[in-house]
């Protein structure tokens, strides 16, 4: 008879951070140990996973030569806070100290029996203190700030292993930056490193980008074609924006992290992939479950370690490096010989860039000095070289732009329009006496709609599917919008992308 367990396990602490007074004290990397004595060998097997297939095929985890073991006959799976065994309806059955199940928790030191084959299960966690690192940059990420320095130890001990990992912080913080280095710094290196924004794709192909479809599985599917999944086997898909994600697919990618398969669009049947999980976020994931937008299994699947990334405004003092950084390896700064345009920049200059918020982070300074070079007369970024806006401390106005960068600020001689979550000032704009209704009727919206793109993006960190989600505006709409009135991002890959 087949039955599954009822009984809770004692509860175990997953791969996880752990913070006192808000900052990470320590990090429990979880890991179970598999021991098998099969033909009188004994055989130890250590992973960091959180799904480990068990079988007679050659492509599961632990492979078993044993003829009463199916070719896939069980698996592993850490479920929130717990491992737990699951049969895959096996010819001979799965086994727990004897009883027979279809899903049972594992406890510490249990026997699993697969046909005649037995198998000892202990989990092993490997729990460290969160120390920062005296680093001052890990790969790419570049930084000497306490916070950042803390965000290298954790990372140095979560890359070597497959566990998935979700990325917060507000827009330009540098979260693909991280995931790559993430991928750099595993084992999966030589692997492919995928990015797929959730934002950025049209709903109705969502699905087939991310899992693949068949030939004639809907109109215009005129070939096969592998998703992003499928071409990530063996390295590790970065999901950027994942709180975009409709609700409908979320099981989906669910099963992909619970199962390792996907299934094309128009097809019945799965197909195993080998991949990490990286995502990334500038929304809050736990308001989003609250607000009914996010599975919470899904949540609690993809946060098996969380990292905040500080906004460039908390961590000052990593500027000057940041800045050395980009004058040293960036393309704009070289000539057609590869030299160095620009060595240095001037102590007044470096002051303007210390004064100011950058409510764009990272990438709105990286389009600064990617205009300073530009403007650079001699081989130093002198203060006039930087956007006027640098110098008051704050972002510029209707009108202005950094880097192509327009944000909006408090206007003389406007009113306030109280819109979405928030309200912004409104210039009031000039009409002269002689014009026609149909004129200054036109020149009213027009400056309403400029002055209200400009500030529903600043409040949204410059991302155009949130700012068009608050408004209630069709994306592509929005988009239109911002063409009309010559507003951008900031981000090339984002303005120049085709509707």
């Amino acid at each position: 008879m087949s039955v599954s367990s009822n009984k809770f396990p004692e509860r175990l602490s997953p791969t996880k951070l752990t913070y006192i007074d808000g900052r990470p004290a320590t990090i429990t990397l979880r890991k179970c140990k598999l021991v098998s004595n099969e033909n009188g060998k004994r055989t130890e097997y250590v992973f960091d996973k959180d799904v480990i297939t068990l079988g007679a095929m050659e492509d599961n985890d632990v492979v078993l030569e044993d003829e009463t073991v199916s070719r896939y006959h069980c698996k592993i799976v850490l479920e929130n806070d717990t491992y737990m065994l699951i049969d895959l309806d096996s010819t001979n059955g799965t086994y727990i100290n004897r009883v027979r199940i279809r899903e049972g928790f594992l406890r510490p030191d249990v026997t699993i029996s697969l046909g005649n084959s037995e198998i000892r299960f202990a989990p092993v966690d490997e729990k460290l203190r969160v120390v920062p690192s005296e680093k001052t940059r890990f790969g790419d990420i570049i930084g000497r700030n306490a916070k950042m320095r803390e965000i290298y130890s954790i990372l140095e001990r979560i890359a070597p292993t497959d566990t998935t990992v979700v990325i917060e912080g507000e827009t330009g913080t540098g979260k693909e930056v991280v995931a790559r280095t993430v991928h750099q710094q595993s084992r999966r290196k030589a692997g492919p490193f995928m990015v797929f924004d959730c934002g950025a794709v049209p709903e109705n192909l969502i699905e087939s980008e991310l899992f693949g479809h068949e030939k004639g599985s809907f109109t215009g599917a005129i070939t096969t074609r592998q998703g992003v999944f499928e071409m990530a086997h063996g390295g590790t898909v970065f999901l950027d924006e994942l709180g975009e994600l409709q609700v409908d697919l979320q099981p989906k990618l669910l099963r992909v992290l619970e199962q390792r398969e996907v299934k094309r669009v128009g097809s019945a049947r799965p197909m195993k992939v080998d991949v990490r999980v990286i995502a990334a976020t500038n929304r809050n994931l736990e308001d989003e479950v609250r607000a009914g937008r996010f599975r919470e299994d899904l949540f609690y699947r993809l946060s098996v370690v969380r990292i905040k990334l500080p906004s460039l405004r908390e961590r000052k003092e990593d500027i000057p490096l940041l800045v050395k950084s980009f004058l040293k390896s960036s393309n704009f700064n070289k000539n057609r010989e590869g030299e160095r345009k620009v060595q240095a920049i001037s102590r007044s200059a470096m002051d303007q860039l210390m004064e100011y918020d950058w409510p764009g982070n990272v990438r709105e300074l990286v389009n600064v000095i990617e205009r300073a070079v530009s403007f650079a007369e001699t081989d130093t970024i002198q203060a006039t070289d930087l956007p006027d806006h640098l110098g008051r401390g704050r972002p510029p106005g209707l009108g202005s732009s950094v880097g192509g960068l327009p944000l909006g600020a408090d206007l003389e001689g406007s009113v306030r329009i109280t819109a979405g979550s928030g309200s912004f000032p409104f210039p009031v704009p000039q009409v002269s006496s002689d014009a026609t209704f149909k004129d200054a009727k036109e020149k009213w919206i027009a400056s309403f709609e400029r002055e209200y793109i400009v500030n529903l993006l600043k409040r949204n960190g410059m991302n155009i599917s949130h700012a068009a989600r608050e408004s209630d505006i069709d994306r592509k709409y929005f988009r239109k919008l911002m063409k009309k009135y010559s507003i951008t991002t900031g981000n090339p890959a984002e303005d120049n992308e085709e509707d």
